[in-house]
């Protein structure tokens, strides 16, 4: 009998493939003398839709709401049935006696799997290969290791609860919503609160009102001092009237030299990369979308096989993983990596590394190189840039901490130097001193660093141009650590030719979210709970906040492609629509803490210690309030982006959309469908300012626009960039011309372009 494989892509299947000498190819097959290897394509079998249930439904009406079925039906994806059936017909086959599934390793892999097998009927006993690399080693490990499929069934529970709920909240309230308001408006626990954290901070933005501050410093050549509280902080007052009193009071008065501190210091390097870290690395150095970042790291894991699963919200190893290490070092010591691989392949591994812990591995431990050789030159500049992130955080790691010497020269000034710094900060005076009775005066003071050992820092030194990517990890970049050079002082010197100026000033509002803040949000989004319960906040930690690290990518742009959200430069915008959806969307809807409750019973399902049967029920009667509440409501919804333009279909008027890096034309009709593209940001640099241009209009009549006001005919664009020696050819224009006139096709809300694609609103 032979065992049948169902990875969860080709790439992969192809690699077990491989391993298990599996060579004939066959009708989405590769078969061998003992196994068969076959593959999904992502999902093969989804939740059915509802009018699959009843004919009706193909009709969005309000009373025909909440739509609970008591058992779920599957549905095969029709853009992958062909690949559905071969699977089906493999897991039938009389010479098949057990299945096993290595789809991706976690709790959405093992619905993938589970999901074809229940559609295909499938009774034969089941193994499970969990593995986190694709390497050839990982595979022959994990086959020699495969685990019985009944241990994964909670999992599958979970998963499976999971998705059943997020059909019922989802679907119920979003068709509550379009039919209430006539409008496409959609809603789900993940992106809607989402959108309320945005408009949260909008909110925080608009409200804040900058007030100004005032501070001392003190000068003479390269030296600057600061005036310090008690606590050795830096002394700053809203009340000018005081500081510049204080200002009079040190105005020509005697600066003596109280203190020298001298403190050894150590900074570890920051901790191995998880999914979302890497993605916030990756916006912020090379402004690449967080489901850009994952589409880079997938190649980098299936086609190239260097870099482990990318999909982990881990960032630490299993010390199963430590034995590796040398190897993988090997691997890797290519290129710049060489000299720096090379000086840790011949020293012992630390005995308890700081980033080897196993309670925090869960699926799958951080992001690192695996132990497959590289080839660099097989890469393409943006996968070069991620693996560069990666390879670099790896060895960091593996480097001693990073070892400097913290002088803080402290000044007393206006007693006269008080020789047992009675003035200095409490941190900065002797032991047993007493401050009672000492003469009035005021402490200064600055501090520099002094590098004793570069350690993991000179991993980086050698890093393209870029920025590094540490120092807001690792502690040791804070304005006032950065490595100043001092004067050589000593306790007692007199500092004359001081010179004090009063320095000002403003708050500043929080910052706009950008793509890297907001995945930050969206993991650890317990500052914007509204409830004080611990239990949800710790859960919300523990699980990663909202999505997880493989769906986040996607949900960010379900945003933008639903114009619920739009871009200005990096910085991300709710649009008119996104805010008057959340005036409409019941409370519950918009908190993290209904994922953190959802999170927390789905832990217990796949541990075994809830059924889901209870999970279930809840949710049915959570549903069944959500689409009350909704009918119910008295909000109203008001397009204010509708243009003076027609739409050539069916002649209403279109609105004006502002996508990600796109300007549209659609039509307020959902059944007509109509978009016109009329502006795209371009990769074509403006030759006056080199910010990125906007090409707008059709045809020969398109024109690149700049913000800064320079214009250019694409004909004359074109005829420049060939005299620079760098033309944009005829075959890149076609490309970029189709991938519009694709994109004009496709449906206008991608989020949920198949679910509203039959909207028919009631009259």
């Amino acid at each position: 009998m032979k065992s049948l494989v169902i990875a969860e892509k080709p790439s992969v299947a192809r690699d077990i493939a491989r391993v298990l000498k599996c060579g004939k190819n066959g009708n989405g097959i590769i078969e061998g003398d003992r196994f068969i290897v076959t593959w999904g394509l992502g999902h093969l079998v989804t939740l059915a839709d509802p009018e699959d249930y009843d004919k009706k439904y193909k009709e969005w009406k309000m009373e025909d709401l909440p739509m609970l079925p008591d058992v779920f039906r599957l549905e095969v994806i029709k853009q992958t049935a062909r690949q559905y059936q071969a699977v089906k017909t493999q897991i039938h086959r009389d010479d098949v006696g057990c299945i096993i599934i290595a789809t991706d390793a976690g709790r959405e892999g093992e619905l993938v799997a589970r999901l074809i097998l229940k559609k295909a009927g499938a009774k034969k006993p089941l193994k499970r290969l969990w593995i986190s690399s694709v390497t050839d080693k990982a595979i022959r490990e994990g086959f020699a290791n495969l685990k019985d499929g009944k241990e994964y069934e909670p999992l599958y529970d979970a998963a499976m609860c999971r998705a059943e709920a997020d059909w019922m909240v989802g679907i119920n309230a979003t068709r509550a919503l379009t039919c209430k308001y006539n409008a496409q408006l959609s809603c789900g626990r993940v992106q809607t609160p989402t959108l309320a954290m945005i408009a949260k901070r909008e909110e925080q933005i608009r409200q804040f009102v900058p007030k100004s501050y005032y501070g001392i410093c003190a000068r003479k050549d390269s030296l600057t001092l600061t005036l310090r509280d008690e606590k050795g902080g830096i002394l700053s007052s809203f009340q000018k009237e005081r500081m510049e009193d204080i200002l009079k009071e040190v105005a020509g008065k005697t600066a003596v030299v109280g203190q020298v501190k001298r403190i050894p210091k150590k900074a570890a390097a920051p901790l191995l990369y998880d999914l979302t870290e890497l993605q916030r690395e990756a916006s912020r150095r090379f402004d690449y979308s967080a489901r850009e970042t994952l589409n880079i790291m997938q190649r980098l894991y299936e086609t190239h096989k260097v870099l482990t699963y990318p999909r982990t919200d881990s960032r630490y190893l299993s010390s199963d993983i430590v034995p590796t290490i040398k190897e993988r070092l090997k691997a890797c010591s290519v290129g710049p990596y060489r000299a720096l691989a090379g000086r840790l392949i011949n020293q012992p591994i630390p005995p308890k590394p700081f980033f080897v812990d196993d309670k925090k591995v869960s699926d799958h431990h951080a992001i690192i190189p695996t132990e497959q050789f590289v080839d660099l030159s097989h890469m393409t500049i943006d996968e070069r840039r991620i693996y560069d992130l990666v390879v670099r955080r790896f060895l960091a790691v593996l480097y001693p901490p990073y070892e400097y010497e913290q002088t803080t020269l402290y000044v007393t000034v206006g007693n006269g130097g008080c020789p047992d710094g009675y003035t200095l900060p409490r941190s900065a005076r002797s032991e047993g001193a007493c401050v009672a009775g000492c003469p009035d005066g005021y402490t200064f003071a600055a501090t520099g660093n002094i590098v004793k050992n570069s350690g993991w820092k000179a991993v980086y030194e050698t890093q393209e141009a870029g920025g590094c990517s540490y120092g807001e990890e690792d502690g040791t970049d804070d304005g006032d650590l950065k490595e100043k050079k001092l004067p050589d002082l000593k306790t007692g010197d007199e500092l004359k030719g001081l010179t004090f100026a009063l320095t000002e000033g403003k708050t500043r509002p929080p910052a706009r979210f950008t793509e890297a803040s907001l995945l930050s949000a969206m993991e650890n989004p317990v500052a914007y709970m509204e409830s004080d319960n611990k239990a949800m906040a710790k859960t919300l930690g523990e699980t990663g906040g909202l999505g997880t690290v493989a769906t986040r990518a996607d949900i960010i742009e379900k945003l933008f492609g639903s114009f619920l959200l739009e871009k200005k430069g990096k910085e991300i915008y709710l649009t008119s629509k996104a805010r008057q959806l959340l005036e409409l969307v019941p409370e519950d809807l918009k908190k993290p803490e209904l994922t953190a409750d959802w999170e927390m019973k789905l832990s217990k399902i796949s541990r075994g210690t809830l059924k889901r049967e209870q999970f279930m029920r809840e949710i049915r009667s959570y549903s069944e309030e959500l689409t009350g509440q909704i009918k119910t409501g008295e909000g109203k919804f008001r397009h204010d982006n509708l243009t003076s333009k027609k739409c050539p279909n069916c002649g209403k008027a279109l609105l004006l959309v502002k996508g990600k890096n796109s300007e549209m034309l659609v039509c307020q009709d959902r059944e007509c469908g109509y978009r016109e593209t009329i502006a795209r940001t371009s990769n074509a640099r403006c030759p006056v300012c080199h910010k990125r241009m906007e090409l707008r209009g059709k045809g020969e009549g398109q024109i690149f626009v700049c913000q800064c006001g320079h214009k250019e005919k694409l004909a004359a664009f074109q005829e420049r960039r060939k005299k620079e020696g760098a033309g944009v050819s005829k075959k890149d224009v076609a490309q970029y011309l189709n991938k519009q006139k694709k994109e004009a096709e496709e449906p206008v809300n991608n989020a949920f372009a198949m679910a509203l694609a039959g909207l028919k609103l009631e009259k």
